[in-house]
């Protein structure tokens, strides 16, 4: 029995009253915002050789410490590309180019965004020309990247040079871009004082053959894009024919 006797009911107990609403909240916001550039050089055409792969990375000397050459694409990977939103191709691209050093890769992904290379007939040289990398060995966001980018032409056999550099991603610093255009002019000076080179030409960008009737290379496969052809605008070699 309770000790004082009758036992007090307590009433109906009321709701607290809603709260005000709040017209701003305190929040926290993420942002990504990628951003990619690239400039390139004047065509230099260098007269065909031995020892044109070897030439390639020479004429990043006093520029790049360790360069990379990345070859044309086969012709069963003319659909890769970095760009996430294209598969197969994106995943192509991945599986085609997991071997190759962070520094490699973060260049091709800058190039080919920016539309200056089309890696399904022209060859890279790359390395790192500007800033440093991270721990796990990928390019910082103002670290510039470039080298030189080359095809055959398929009428004289001679090669194409052509100097490239590349930054961006997540920011750029201010004078990034100044340091960029200092050192494209750098390498251009590199291509044009080859022993071999026939002075600057202008060219317009190859085309990729979607077509049939162009003479097919033996060597590599690759489809000219006319019947005329006498080198072949992927490997350089001479056409064979029938």
């Amino acid at each position: 029995m309770p000790l004082f006797g009758k036992t007090r009911r307590a009433g109906p107990v009321e709701p607290p009253p809603a709260p005000l609403p709040v017209e701003e909240v305190s929040s926290h916001e993420f942002t990504l915002k990628l951003s990619y550039s690239a400039k390139t050089s004047e065509v230099v055409r260098i007269k065909n050789g031995k020892g044109m792969a070897d030439k390639l990375h020479d004429m990043l000397g006093g520029y790049v410490r360790e360069s990379e050459l990345v070859a044309p694409l086969p012709p069963e990977l003319a659909q890769a590309s970095p760009n996430i939103a294209r598969v197969p191709g994106s995943v192509q691209w991945l599986q085609y180019n997991q071997g190759r050093s962070p520094v490699t890769r973060h260049a091709m992904v800058v190039f080919e965004t920016c539309d200056a290379i089309d890696m399904v007939f022209e060859t890279l040289v790359v390395g790192l020309l500007d800033g440093h990398v991270d721990t796990s060995g990928y390019p910082e966001y103002n670290t510039i990247v470039g080298g030189v980018v080359s095809h055959w032409d398929e009428i004289s056999g001679d090669l194409l040079v052509r100097a490239i550099v590349g930054w961006g991603g997540k920011g750029v610093r201010g004078d990034t871009e100044r340091t960029a255009s200092r050192l494209l002019s750098g390498l251009f000076n590199n291509i044009i004082a080859d022993s071999q080179s026939m002075g600057t030409v202008v060219v317009e960008r190859p085309v990729p053959f979607l077509g049939e009737g162009g003479a097919i290379c033996q060597h590599c496969g690759y489809n000219s894009g006319h019947e005329r052809a006498f080198y072949c605008p992927k490997c350089g070699m001479r056409m064979v024919r029938g």
